[in-house]
């Protein structure tokens, strides 16, 4: 694949991003695009490896390890390189609904197991993505493609993230009668509103969306299944249900001080700040605003990162980033070897925009907050901390152990709790009478997918937890497949 010799003839490259201090000043994505001819190039770094674990999608160390949706990445790196660029599209579409997403959002676990990597720069697969997809809409190569009989069975999907689109999409293809439910009120779940619009511009999502409608997957906005649409309803009206409704229940940090104002679970301020932006370009002021405070992320991760970064273009007066854990290593340690996620320093968008404002990297490491203090308004004003380690008890367990004489008192006026999520809210799981796991996700095996009620079938975060995009799209075009099968006693859907 790609030219034999290329990955010793070209060096990795990537596109150039706007300047921090310039890019804080809007809401837009801020990549800039390689040509043709460079892209090209990077293609032609794809070595015929023979093994090419990029497209394994394993789980190695509880990391995804290659890409979770199995890409044809050698095939269209090869494509791209040849300048057959119609034939890539057509290549990357067979198992990727939605590579405009991914090629924006994933983290790329595939260019952690690229073979490349093991001794040099692993190959631009990301960016090859983004640009084949982003060449297909502007070529018109993207059109709807309703399927051409209709098989008559309807099937409700309750949720619009990934996983939900996915499924849909794949349910539309197999000629199935498909809606999909979502309580906000625009389509795209955790794409419209849990990432903001600087990492994937919403006019992205409404097109893919309107591409769906096109091809007749039908959309119900501002109706929440289960409290504004009955549960019991959903298994009258539908042959089969798809539970797609994410792990949104948000990780608490319920310390003294909890109930002060001014302390924000991380999803409601990202969900009211992009929501604000697509309503009326912030002008009606209904979202929560950083400008001019002390803000603190409690959490690292993407979350964590998009947090920081909305802070800074609200115009924080500082912003600071807890994280429990250590630094990671700038080079993969010995328990960390290729082809597992390379477990490595970097500073993702939101942080290097904070560092060129304030001067530094905000993540604090190793921290732990006690509580938090209000002034007399009952609103937070400062955090009270402590360094901690992490050590083996005496069952060889490691736990955070605090550091004496650690303590630390840092201002805030604005604190966003970033630390994950408990898993899938209870109330339509519990109403359909749907069993959950140890982890009170929607319980359901993995390549089956269908729980303990008869026709209801779950995906995504709803059924493996807090995740990534791209292991969402998996399951939702798996979780089709069953379910397609279970409509027709078999199923040609991959």
């Amino acid at each position: 694949m790609g030219k034999p010799t290329g990955f010793i003839e070209y060096n990795r490259e990537v596109p150039t991003e706007d300047d921090p201090l310039l890019r804080i000043s809007h809401y837009k994505e801020f990549h800039q695009h390689f040509s043709d001819e460079k892209l090209q190039t990077q293609g032609a770094r794809c070595m015929d490896c023979g093994i090419p674990f990029c497209h394994t999608g394993k789980l190695i160390s509880g990391m995804a390890a290659g890409c979770p949706v199995n890409n044809l990445i050698p095939e269209w790196n090869d494509l791209v390189y040849r300048g057959q660029w119609r034939e890539a599209l057509d290549r990357l579409h067979k198992t990727n609904n939605f590579p405009e997403f991914t090629g924006r959002v994933c983290p790329a676990p595939c260019e952690g197991s690229c073979t490349v990597g093991l001794n040099g720069s692993p190959v631009t697969i990301k960016n090859i993505e983004r640009s084949i997809i982003d060449k297909g809409f502007d070529e018109g190569w993207v059109i709807p493609e309703p399927p051409a009989h209709r098989t008559g069975k309807k099937v409700a999907v309750i949720g619009s993230g990934p996983s939900g689109l996915a499924c849909a999409a794949q349910l539309n293809k197999a000629g199935h009668l498909v809606t999909v439910f979502e309580r906000a009120d625009r389509i795209g779940g955790l794409l419209m509103y849990g990432i903001p619009n600087m990492k994937l511009d919403k006019e992205n999502v409404k097109r893919r969306v309107e591409l769906l409608a096109a091809e007749g997957v039908t959309f119900v906005t501002n109706t929440e299944v289960g409290k504004n649409y009955p549960a019991e309803k959903l298994l009258q009206e539908f042959d089969s249900v798809v539970l797609c409704g994410g792990a949104t229940k948000g990780r608490d940090l319920t310390i003294e001080g909890r109930e002060l104002k001014g302390i924000h679970l991380a999803m409601e301020f990202l969900h009211k700040n992009t929501k604000s932006l697509l309503d009326s370009k912030h002008e009606d002021g209904q979202y929560i605003s950083a400008a001019g405070k002390d803000v603190i992320v409690i959490g690292g991760g993407d979350t964590g990162t998009d947090c920081v970064g909305t802070s800074v273009r609200h115009g924080c007066n500082t912003v600071t980033q807890f994280e429990i854990m250590p630094k990671a290593p700038d080079q993969r340690a010995a328990n960390n070897p290729w082809p597992e996620w390379p477990k490595v320093y970097k500073m993702d968008y939101g942080q290097e925009e904070a560092a060129a404002k304030f001067g530094g990297d905000p993540r604090q490491y190793l921290i732990s907050t006690k509580k938090f203090v209000g002034d007399e308004n009952g609103h937070v004003k400062e955090l009270h901390t402590v360094l901690i380690e992490w050590k083996k008890d005496e069952q060889g367990r490691f736990g955070p152990v605090e550091v004496p004489g650690s303590e630390k008192v840092y201002p805030a006026q604005l604190v966003l709790l970033a630390m994950g999520f408990m898993g899938p809210e209870n109330s339509l799981l519990d109403q359909l009478g749907v069993e959950k796991d140890e982890r009170s996700n929607a319980k359901a095996e993995y390549d089956k997918f269908a729980t303990n009620v008869k026709g209801v079938f779950t995906a995504g975060d709803m059924r493996r937890g807090q995740s990534l995009v791209v292991w969402a799209i998996n399951e939702g075009r798996a979780a089709a497949r069953e379910c397609d099968r279970y409509l027709m006693g078999s199923s040609n859907l991959p």
